[in-house]
């Protein structure tokens, strides 16, 4: 399996982040002997493994860090990689983080028949949160995670203390119309320029989702898609599945069980690919306890563009 931490672009993420522009000098100097020092002992002490949640269904988990659990769920698009600006700032401010990638989703397995749907996927996060013996976590979710996080905090409470939804709402399905149009002509993609044509569709969209696109470099974009790369039958497969899953339950009537603090953190520069002002608005009705934060000079990857405020607004809750 390749290893997350030996990625150079999630290297230089993590020294980005602990080198913060300080005036002092001296304050400097001891800055950058913290971020060798945890950049050295994540690289120690991460591991990075398939759980398995049941028979066929195993699920790439990050583990490092040790303290309070902080879970982090990526979006279709995403995988442990696209965390990788968070990740030492988290460890460093003494939190065990903990990457879930859902079933078909990054590194996680992907088989063609398995059961798709958002509910689904919050109960596996369920399972593979009791196997790693984890309850009262902050769960950061992306996207449509974030309507896994929802999902997960009405069905197994005992399990989130606080989510912090990156662009995510109370989505009630995996796929939007278009992601389904797309995948019933998947075939296409590989007859018609396989990995090439995925390599365009994906920089297109972090480009076109972004308020700097200077970020998507050719690095960036290869580890987005290094994990589905490894086997593009399966993912397709996949994705085919998650456009084709019927919910067996709504979210929105249960929005209001969701008993935790949320805080939705939405990037204001594009909202492309985004959550929507009606999921907003359903969103401020139904949840007891909702902060919205809008997030300047970012997009939809908002943790891409400006993860300090995401760290910040992570910390924050655990910390409430």
């Amino acid at each position: 399996m390749e290893v997350l931490w030996e990625s150079p672009a999630f290297v230089k993420g993590l020294a980005a982040t602990l080198l913060p522009r300080l005036s002092d000098m001296k304050t400097r100097a001891l800055s950058a002997v913290v971020a060798l020092f945890v950049l050295n002992t994540a690289t120690l002490s991460a591991l990075e493994r398939e759980l398995s949640v049941a028979k066929g269904e195993g699920l790439r988990v990050t583990d490092v860090g040790r303290g309070a659990p902080i879970v982090l769920v990526p979006g279709l698009l995403g995988s442990a990689f696209g965390f990788r600006k968070l990740l030492a700032p988290l460890v460093g401010a003494g939190y065990r983080v903990v990457v879930i990638e859902p079933l078909g989703i990054g590194g996680s397995a992907k088989p063609a028949s398995a059961d798709y749907s958002l509910t689904a996927q919050a109960d596996r996060i369920d399972a593979a949160l009791g196997a790693l013996e984890i309850d009262q976590a902050v769960v950061v979710a992306h996207a449509v995670g974030g309507s896994m996080a929802f999902r997960l905090a009405a069905r197994h409470p005992r399990r989130v203390k606080a989510i912090v939804s990156l662009d995510g709402g109370p989505a009630e399905a995996a796929a939007t119309p278009g992601f389904r149009r797309a995948m019933s002509f998947a075939f296409l993609i590989k007859l018609f320029g396989g990995m090439r044509r995925i390599e365009s569709m994906v920089r297109s969209a972090l480009r076109e989702r972004s308020a700097d696109p200077a970020w998507v470099t050719d690095e960036v974009v290869q580890g987005y898609m290094a994990a589905g790369a490894r086997d593009l039958d399966g993912t397709l497969a996949a994705f085919r599945g998650m456009a084709n899953a019927a919910e067996p339950e709504a979210l929105g009537p249960r929005l209001s069980e969701v008993r935790c603090p949320v805080r939705l953190l939405i990037g204001t520069a594009t909202r492309e690919g985004g959550i929507r002002d009606p999921e907003i608005v359903l969103l401020q009705q139904r949840l007891p306890s909702l902060q919205i934060e809008r997030v300047a000079a970012a997009g939809h990857f908002v943790f891409e563009e400006q993860p300090q405020a995401v760290v910040d607004a992570v910390i924050a809750a655990a910390r409430s």
